[in-house]
Parts: C-alpha cells; structure tokens; sequence
C-alpha cells in the first residue's frame, strides 16, 4: 500500500487495503460467532422483508418467561389465536413457556434472524445495542417495575456498571416506541430517568399484576403452594432484597450476602411460617439452601414472581420495587433496611422517603424483625392510613385489565 502511495496509485492502494479489511473480517468471522451473526444479519437478514404477524418476546435477557412480556404473550394466544407468530429469547435450555411458540437462544443466528424480520419487540429490559432496530418495527419498552431508586440520567455516578452506561442508554432509549407506566409517579421519574417523553409513555398498569385481580386467585395460589412443596397449613413470609451495586465480583456480576438471620426465624416461626427466598436476578452467587432445612425454600429460580406474590402473608424486603407491585394485595410489608445510611446516601438515592411514605416499618436488626412479625397485626392496625394513601398512589391504574389495555393500543393501532 505504501509503494502504490509512493507511485500515486491510489486506486490499487484502495484495492490492496479493502483486501486486507475483507481477510481481517473473514477471520473474525470464523473465530467470533456473533461478529458472522451480525455481519449475515447486515447484509441478509435486513435486507428481507418485515414479518407484519412475527412478535419478538424476552424477559430478563432471556433468563425466563416472565414479568409483562409474559401476559402481553398469554393475551395475545388467548385473544389472537394464531394471528401472531410468537418467539421466546432464551439463554439457557429448560426456560418452561406455555402455549405455541417459536424459541431462539439469545445471539444465536437464529435470534438475528427473528429480531430484524420481525414486526414487533416486546422487552423489560434495554435491548442490546449490536441489534438495531428497522425503522418499521415497533419496539414495546415494558420495564419492570416502580422505581424506588434513582436510575440511569437520575444517578450521578453508576456504581460497578459500564464507563459508558449512561451514553449507551441513551441510544437504546431512542429506539423505544412506547414504554409502560403503572402510576402517574412512574410515569413522572421515567421522563426523568430514562429522559424519555411523556407522549409515548403508556400510563396502563402493569400486566405481570394482572393475576392479583383475578377472581380465582385463590384457586392458583394453592397450587402454587403444591408446586413448591409448601404445606397448605402454613403460611408464608417471603424475603426479597435487591443487590448492592458496590458488592460484586466484577463488572455486572454482584455478590449478595444473606444478612438476615434464618435459622433464628425458624427457630420463633417454624411451627407457623416457611421463608421463601426470593434474590434478585442480578445476584449471581448460588443460594446455599442446604443449611436452612424444610423451613427455608428457594424462589430465586422460581420463574414469575407474580406466583409467588400470591401465596405470601408477609413481605420482606429493603429497596427493591417488588413493594410496589405486591400493595396491590394490601398485605402487610417490612422493610429490612440495615444499611439504609449507605444505600440511600452514597449508592443510589430515592425518590421517596423511606420513613414518611412507605406502607410498613423499617426495621434495623434482626431482632426488630422478629418482634415485627410477633405483632404483625398491631403493625397493621398502626399503618393501615398510611397504607391506603400509598395504595391509592401507586396502585391506582392497576384492575385485572392491563394486558387489554396494553395489547389494543400496541396492536390494533399498530
């Protein structure tokens, strides 16, 4: 190339270097598969047409079928029949999903073909940016929940994530259609943190709180229990922590350490309760659940927590979102905030304050939360006004009907 430069060649100098660049890529090609996936997907896939009935579903990146692209897929088979093509992304094998439906292992070749021929995506989390979306394909935003911590553009400094988080989110966001809200107070901070317009912001519900409502949720709620060998007679307190962003392994793979104390649980609560441990997804460290016996069960790798919601008498969590959704039962909640001062103060922020709004005490040790559940209802009877007013605020859309309303807009005016 230097010599055809020399020369004033730079034609054959073009042509020598394009020839360089073409064997660079065919070698990347054989040893990477994803960079031959994105290159066939660049110059076949998105070349072919638009598949106007295929819908693109995928639920924490692929992990399970749940959350609302779970409901948004059932309403579409119960109501559709099979209108729509649907496909599941999965990461693992054994991802359970019921009814008819096509299935492609997440950045397989398959799942390149699928996302740029299909007509719709319906995701709760953002989509990775090494698949961009065709201009006519409709990309439902659902996310997963109320935020309780400040997120994305709301946060100064993103612990243990990416240097470029906030500018990759920004280009993820612009490819968002709609994105769902389940309360005016969501739909305000979303504007916010994920600097996102009110206009295409869809104030429904939420469709994963769609069995909360239903008349026979009772009826699924012991089988529930069945399923997950858990006594009829007994009833259940869940506990369902979030992660610490500073307590991790490396970059997007956090630790968690199980603070409260088990074996003391079931020492005063055995003969009436069973814990169900319910981590979060991001919360990579196995659960050793040998050391706590029949008293303890393991929901981490329980699919849908919407199941599990139903089958608990008492919650207990710290700063996760799942509060959010569960009021919607009026069950009672506790709050196991032993490092509250850290959490709030140097990793995360709210946008609301622990101690004035919401529905249930925040306790510090482990001995406040066994006197909590002792007198559970006295904690009732002393948050019961508190716990309508949060009712009324945050679960004031939510009524069985979400995934209706949800599928009519994204659907029939699509």
């Amino acid at each position: 190339m230097v010599k055809s430069m020399e020369h004033n060649d730079f034609a054959k100098m073009k042509k020598k270097a394009m020839r360089v660049l073409f064997n660079r890529k065919i070698v990347k090609m054989i040893k990477n598969p994803r960079v031959r996936n994105k290159t066939i997907t660049l110059y076949v896939f998105n070349k072919m047409k638009l598949k106007e009935n295929w819908v693109v579903f995928e639920s924490f990146m692929g992990r399970n079928c749940s959350g609302q692209p779970k409901y948004v897929y059932k309403y579409l088979q119960e109501a559709y029949g099979d209108k729509y093509k649907c496909i599941w992304v999965v990461d693992r094998k054994g991802v359970e999903i019921p009814g008819k439906h096509k299935t492609c292992k997440r950045f397989s070749l398959k799942y390149y073909y699928y996302m740029n021929r299909s007509k719709y995506w319906i995701l709760n989390m953002k989509q990775p940016l090494s698949v961009p979306k065709r201009e006519d394909t409709v990309l439902l935003e659902t996310w997963h929940g109320t935020p309780l911590k400040r997120l994305a553009f709301d946060q100064e400094e993103v612990t243990a994530a990416s240097p470029t988080y906030k500018s990759q989110f920004y280009r993820q966001k612009q490819e968002w259609d709609y994105l769902i809200a389940d309360n005016p107070f969501s739909t305000e901070k979303f504007q916010s943190c994920f600097m996102y317009p009110k206009e295409k912001i869809l104030e429904y519900g939420y469709p994963a709180n769609d069995p909360l409502y239903a008349p026979d949720r009772e009826e699924r709620a012991r089988k529930i229990k069945e399923k997950l060998g858990i006594p009829a007679d007994k009833k259940v307190i869940m506990y369902a922590p979030t992660w610490r962003d500073d307590n991790y392994y490396e970059i997007g793979q956090f630790k968690f350490d199980l603070d409260l104390d088990v074996n003391r649980l079931e020492k005063e609560f055995g003969d009436e309760y069973v814990l169900l441990l319910r981590l979060h997804y991001l919360v990579v460290e196995a659960l050793d659940m040998s050391k706590y016996g029949e008293f303890a069960v393991n929901g981490s790798a329980y699919d849908d927590v919407t199941d599990l919601y139903l089958i608990t008498d008492i919650l207990i969590t710290d700063y996760s979102s799942v509060f959010f959704d569960f009021a919607n039962l009026k069950r009672p909640v506790l709050y196991y905030t032993y490092d509250l001062e850290r959490y709030r103060d140097v990793l995360h922020g709210f946008y609301l304050s622990m101690e004035d709004d919401l529905p249930g005490p925040m306790l510090l040790t482990n001995d406040e939360v066994v006197d909590a559940i002792k007198n559970i209802d006295q904690i009732q009877e002393k948050y019961k006004d508190r716990y309508e007013e949060f009712y009324n605020r945050f679960c004031c859309i939510d009524d069985g009907h979400a995934t209706e309303r949800v599928v009519n807009k994204i659907f029939k005016e699509s």
